[in-house]
């Protein structure tokens, strides 16, 4: 049997083995949100988890920052499982979670010392607090915006500032269960492009569960989940190319995939996996 090792670079960051989630157990009202669900994800990547109402995404995303713990199996993330309470805080300093509404997550009256709040608790020194709130709000481009008051600020801010109070735990991973649900277009843009420039420039993995499928499309993997289980999993265009399954489970697609499948039905010869509108636009110019 190979022996886990905490921190080892050969193992993935999260790696979880027949998850199993019972709420209320041995009540009455018990119920099965997660049944034998085993996921790995690597360092650095961008992951998103699809799936309807109820299906079990939210459940899966506080395990993996130890919210929950398994009624069965493993979870593990950088090799330290979350069922071991001595490294509880060290998962938490790892896996920074954005919830949905932004205004549950931000507690001070002054922006920089809402990011700040974290590392003060920790008792980090003042000099190293400074420089932590400082690189996370450059990091989600709002340093000029360090000395507002947060209920000033739109929705997308917020989103982004709670992001920069997750950074400033020097978080290694971001977990956002659908962070932009309660946004405008803009505001989801925002969001969207600060995690994106987090992951590819900084490395950050990222687990990023949504209903908007464009978002999707812009991970490297995506995972379906359907009653507490993974239906599927594979790359955005492997999974948007399934056009008719994902409609049985209630999901949409992106528009550029719903269009082409709707062509090839039609007779007009499409490759398979188009996912964005320019794919889409580039494949019918290139039609005889």
């Amino acid at each position: 049997m190979t022996m886990l090792v905490y921190g080892d670079e050969d193992l993935p960051f999260i790696e979880i083995k027949d998850l199993t989630h019972v709420y209320h157990a041995g009540q009455a009202n018990a119920h099965e949100a997660l049944s034998r669900v085993s996921l790995t994800v690597e360092k650095g990547e961008f992951v998103a988890v699809l799936g309807e109402n109820g299906c079990g995404k939210s459940t899966l995303a506080k395990h993996i920052n130890a919210l929950l713990l398994p009624s069965a199996g493993v979870c593990l993330v950088d090799g330290m499982d979350t069922a071991d309470m001595t490294k509880i805080w060290d998962i938490r300093q790892k896996v920074g979670m954005v919830f949905q509404n932004p205004d549950n997550q931000i507690i001070a009256s002054v922006v920089e010392e809402d990011v700040a709040f974290g590392p003060e608790n920790l008792r980090v020194p003042r000099d190293e607090i400074k420089k932590r709130v400082d690189e996370a709000l450059k990091a989600v481009d709002m340093e000029r915006y360090r000395a507002f008051a947060p209920h000033l600020l739109s929705g997308g801010q917020k989103q982004r500032i709670a992001i920069a109070g997750a950074l400033a735990m020097q978080t290694t991973c971001l977990v956002l269960d659908e962070p932009t649900a309660m946004l405008d277009p803009k505001g989801r843009e925002e969001v969207l492009t600060t995690v994106r420039r987090l992951n590819r420039e900084q490395g950050i993995t990222v687990i990023y569960i949504t209903h908007f499928m464009e978002e999707a499309a812009e991970a490297d993997r995506v995972v379906v989940m359907d009653k507490g289980k993974i239906f599927a999993e594979g790359t955005p265009s492997e999974i948007f190319a399934r056009v008719e399954d994902m409609k049985k489970l209630h999901l949409d697609v992106p528009m550029a995939s719903a269009l082409a499948w709707r062509l090839r039905k039609m007779g007009i010869e499409l490759p398979e996996g188009i996912v964005q509108d320019e794919e889409l636009v580039e494949a019918l110019c290139q039609l005889k």
